[in-house]
């Protein structure tokens, strides 16, 4: 068996310190939420059900029993994964955090995170090639190279995988689909070919992964059951984003010339 199983992925002070920020990010949200609700402008209700979800499911991913899954066993690992990485990322973009932000901040600071959102460390992150990359890219890197072991040995990058799959699965999730303001969004069809790439190469890994073809010292049984849990949990994760992109998309009507009068 790989030593991570049963070396980490757990503690009390990091499952505390897990709750208390998934708690608290939460908090915030619902807190903001609820003071736009009384303004004439009201605030979706549905925005704040998809945050809510999200952030559930984080803690999921986070907390036991998963974590304690996660300890012992490949499966559980790549729950952790699924959660984390992909089904908490579009709950919470779906929330429009961003856009809530803006509308609760003084001017002054709202400004100010409009300028961040229009710099040049935005334009490049929100375009949908650069998230794929961070979070396809990272998955591939984990698997496909003795970087496994590695986080497997260090509690620390453990918890630095962890935040490194939260954020580019939001990053990408919002690339994506996202509702909150993005410099340069491309078309809903280009978008459409970047999740479509992204869809291949999960399916590949889950794939390469069924077949013991990737360096993982992990029990068969287990890499076979992570495999599946990739490629069931991912394709259904990437549904659900394409089916929100979707129904955001308004195609551009044509203009039909005026027919003059003989």
């Amino acid at each position: 068996m790989s030593p991570v199983h049963g070396t980490h992925h757990g503690g009390d002070g990091w499952t505390t310190a897990a709750a208390a920020l998934v708690i608290a990010m939460a908090g915030l949200y619902v807190t903001a939420a609820v003071a736009r609700r009384a303004e004439p402008r009201g605030w979706s209700g549905l925005r704040t059900a998809s945050f809510a979800a999200g952030a559930a499911l984080l803690a999921a991913g986070l907390l036991p029993p998963v974590s304690t899954f996660a300890a012992h066993d490949f499966r559980g690992h790549m729950l952790q994964h699924l959660l984390v990485g992909m089904l908490a990322p579009l709950g919470l973009v779906l929330g429009a955090p961003v856009t809530l932000l803006l509308r609760s901040l003084p001017p002054r600071g709202a400004r100010a995170v409009g300028r961040v959102l229009r710099g040049r460390v935005a334009h490049v992150l929100a375009g949908p090639w650069v998230a794929l990359a961070l979070s396809v890219g990272g998955m591939a890197a984990l698997y496909a190279t003795p970087l496994y072991e590695a986080v497997a040995a260090y509690p620390i990058l453990h918890h630095l995988l962890h935040a490194h799959f939260l954020l580019s699965g939001c990053l990408f999730a919002w690339a994506i689909a996202g509702p909150d303001p993005g410099p340069r969004r491309p078309s809903v069809p280009h978008r459409l070919v970047v999740l479509g790439v992204a869809v291949a190469a999960h399916a590949t890994v889950a794939q390469l992964m069924y077949a013991g073809l990737l360096p993982l010292a992990v029990p068969a049984a287990q890499l076979r059951g992570a495999a599946e849990i990739m490629y069931y949990g991912g394709d259904a994760a990437e549904l659900l984003l394409a089916l929100a992109m979707v129904a955001t998309w308004r195609p551009a009507r044509r203009r039909v010339p005026a027919v003059r009068p003989a």
